[in-house]
């Protein structure tokens, strides 16, 4: 599939800040080649509207509007180099490695949606494009990322050539409340973990509805919180808002308002789980909860120290003196402790049941439409 990239209108702010680092192989040495000046004035504007003004309440709807989405601009090195190239939480099971549990995870969404070779499958809020490649991989189809940050987009096309992967593989900066193709152009589309930065999910969802196939699937895994929140409980909403400023997040839907969101949206649900609430041995948040019995691997080590005490402080003594060495671009350090603020919130939800990364959801585009 031939993917036309229309001009970026970011493109100014994407080339004062990232540069050349999205050549970067390497995620943490692509942190410290950032435009300094560029870096911390957006990491001020994102901190910025997250602050309670004075007499007004940060979980208002109006508070809520005023967030930018320059999130990703900010974190996705620090997601590429702690997380791999899949942004998103999984299960886990018994002595099985944080990599490979990475890759069943969206082995078993491919496997809902039944993609098999050659098939046409859009990805929705691509990232990186890990995913992408390893379904591409898994099952030999071909697949358009699609993403609203040029700076993802630009390292997405270049891991997928060194994997080899560009002839299965298109990317392009887009929006997905206007996706910008055919009717009826994909055989199947997934989503995970991104369309909770959607203003609305029923319009997303329609966009998604138009561009898939009559009789294809959809496969979402919805960032949610449960029926055990309570919006009148001010510790859930204190939770519900430090997940949602540490993931760059607007507003955090319900499991309720998902299920009505894509069914509104014209799909035919086939099959709904929250994959949260499986009775797994081992925790889906265990490695930003810092609990390092459960590593398996070097690997595990590695990412599941940087969430301990003792990580967290370690790192953030790095960053301040790679900042004040002038070595790391100013902010480097804040964006951490935001990332870190949210990571915590994401556990207690976790724990508490009140949140869940994983409410899948499959819905069939009906035959005649």
């Amino acid at each position: 599939m031939t993917v036309v990239l229309k001009d970026d209108p970011d493109l100014a702010l994407t080339k004062a800040m990232h540069g050349k680092s999205a050549d970067e192989r390497n995620a943490f040495f692509a942190m410290l080649k950032k435009n300094n000046a560029a870096h911390r004035e957006i990491t001020n504007e994102y901190v910025q509207r997250w602050k309670t003004k004075e007499g007004v309440d940060a979980t208002t709807e109006e508070a809520q509007k005023e967030r930018r989405s320059d999130y990703y601009d900010l974190v996705t090195d620090f997601y590429e180099e702690a997380w791999a190239q899949s942004f998103h939480f999984c299960r886990f099971t018994i002595g099985e490695p944080f990599l490979q549990a990475l890759a069943r995870h969206e082995h078993y969404l491919a496997y809902k949606l039944g993609i098999e070779e050659g098939m046409e499958v859009l990805d929705v809020g691509c990232g990186v494009g890990g995913p992408a490649r390893e379904i591409a991989r898994f099952t030999g189809c071909n697949v358009v990322g699609i993403n609203n940050n040029g700076y993802q987009i630009a390292r997405a096309a270049r891991h997928s050539v060194r994997a080899g992967l560009e002839k299965q593989l298109s990317f392009f900066k887009g929006d997905f409340m206007h996706l910008e193709f055919p009717k009826n152009t994909f055989d199947a589309v997934y989503v995970i973990e991104a369309t909770v930065h959607a203003p609305s999910l029923q319009d997303a969802y329609e966009q998604i509805f138009r561009v898939l196939k009559p009789g294809g699937r959809f496969g979402v895994y919805e960032w949610v919180m449960t029926d055990r929140f309570d919006e009148s409980n001010p510790k859930h909403r204190a939770i519900r808002l430090g997940i949602e400023r540490g993931n760059g997040i607007v507003n955090m839907r319900t499991r309720s308002a998902a299920i009505e969101a894509i069914k509104a949206a014209g799909f035919i649900l086939e099959y709904e789980d929250d994959l949260a609430e499986r009775p797994d041995p081992i925790p889906w948040y265990y490695p930003i909860a810092g609990e390092l019995k459960h590593a398996r691997s070097l690997w595990d080590m590695l990412t599941v120290l940087r969430m301990t005490k003792f990580g967290r402080a370690s790192m953030g003594r790095l960053l301040w003196t790679l900042e004040t060495l002038r070595i790391a671009p100013p902010g480097t350090n804040e964006t951490a402790t935001e990332l870190a603020h949210g990571a915590d919130n994401l556990v207690e939800g976790g724990r508490l049941g009140l949140f869940t990364p994983m409410y899948l959801m499959v819905g069939r585009k009906p035959e005649l439409s």
